[in-house]
């Protein structure tokens, strides 16, 4: 079997992959295979999915230079801005094991944090084995859902605590989905768009508009990428209560209103980002540790609403303009490879 799997190397020279080639204009390319080393394994794309929020910025060019290193994606091919490849939510299936490869073995489905590209070639303790009762089309959102994850971490949420969560983004819709399974209270989705009340509704959130929100909340988590937003979530917050900051905003500034209650209510804006396990849970938990945890909430089903019909990989790079515009409701893009 062994002899089989390798021979599927001997035959792949090159692959192709999406590069964003400037702003507003992406390309399939053909890219060089690396020689599979002992430690590394060869995967077959079946999935990938884009994350709108971060990868619409660096579609457009909106990565700002300072944060060029900070924000460059594992296995991401090229430098900011362009041309450049990006992307971190890929499921395929293994095809062939280098020598020392112990651990793992053919045809097994893995998630890997690579952009979107036919074959893949990473070394073994880049791939995250995904349960069998994961659907792989499902996998893909594992990345946000760590993201998720460690936000209600960094938000020290307990079963009491009242919840609302701003921004009904991929990840704003599974950070509420997360802490509506450890709070006791309803979990509010807040949204400018009453369109999102319907997936609020299929993951069993209350939703709210921000004029109708409720206030005196412990936490409120902020996803939506836009100053008005953020004001929002921090006067829903009851005294001594805490945003939890998830946005990314890129080059944009951020004008807020600190005065009024801020500081007599004692009220606290903590970041969240997932480069680093929570200080919550970093002393029993590494990155493997959190990426199981989040693997296994991805087991509820419901979570299906968040993906979006899969379009071919061939038709990805016309297809972005629309998925990346600013009046787009896409939430997960799934990517189909093989066909």
């Amino acid at each position: 079997m062994a002899e089989q799997v390798n021979q599927e190397k001997e035959k792949l020279a090159q692959t192709r992959a999406l590069f964003y080639e400037k702003a507003g204009l992406a390309t399939l390319k053909s890219v060089d295979l690396p020689i599979l080393a002992a430690n590394e394994i060869l995967v077959e794309s079946l999935y990938s999915g884009i994350s709108r929020g971060t990868e619409s910025l660096v579609f457009n060019g909106k990565i700002p230079e300072s944060e060029w290193k900070a924000m460059r994606c594992p296995h991401q091919t090229g430098d900011f801005s362009f041309p450049v490849s990006y992307g971190y939510a890929s499921v395929g299936k293994v095809i062939a094991l280098g020598s020392a490869i112990t651990k793992m073995f053919a045809g097994e489905t893995v998630f890997v944090l690579h952009p979107h590209q036919e074959h893949l070639i990473v070394s073994e303790n880049m791939a995250r084995p995904i349960p069998e009762h994961i659907p792989a089309n499902r996998a893909v959102l594992s990345a946000n859902m760590e993201t998720a994850l460690n936000a209600v971490w960094d938000a020290n949420l307990e079963a009491h605590h009242t919840v609302s969560v701003v921004g009904g983004g991929v990840v704003g819709l599974l950070t509420a989905y997360v802490a509506s399974q450890i709070s006791d209270n309803p979990v509010t989705l807040i949204d400018i768009n009453p369109n999102k009340k319907t997936i609020a509704e299929k993951l069993g959130l209350k939703f709210a508009l921000p004029n109708n929100a409720v206030d005196e909340q412990d936490i409120v988590f902020h996803t939506s990428a836009n100053g008005a937003g953020l004001q929002t979530a921090i006067n829903l917050l009851k005294f001594e209560g805490s945003v939890i900051e998830m946005s990314w905003y890129g080059d944009k500034p951020v004008q807020l209103s600190l005065g009024g209650p801020f500081h007599s209510k004692r009220l606290k804006i903590i970041s969240s980002q997932v480069g680093h396990v929570s200080p919550a849970k970093r002393a029993t938990h590494g990155y493997d540790e959190r990426m199981a945890e989040a693997m296994q909430l991805l087991a509820d089903p419901v979570l299906d609403h968040l993906l979006e019909e899969a379009i071919a990989f061939n038709a990805l790079a016309d297809a972005l303009p629309e998925i990346f515009s600013s009046d787009s409701e896409t939430l997960c893009q799934l990517i189909k490879y093989g066909d």
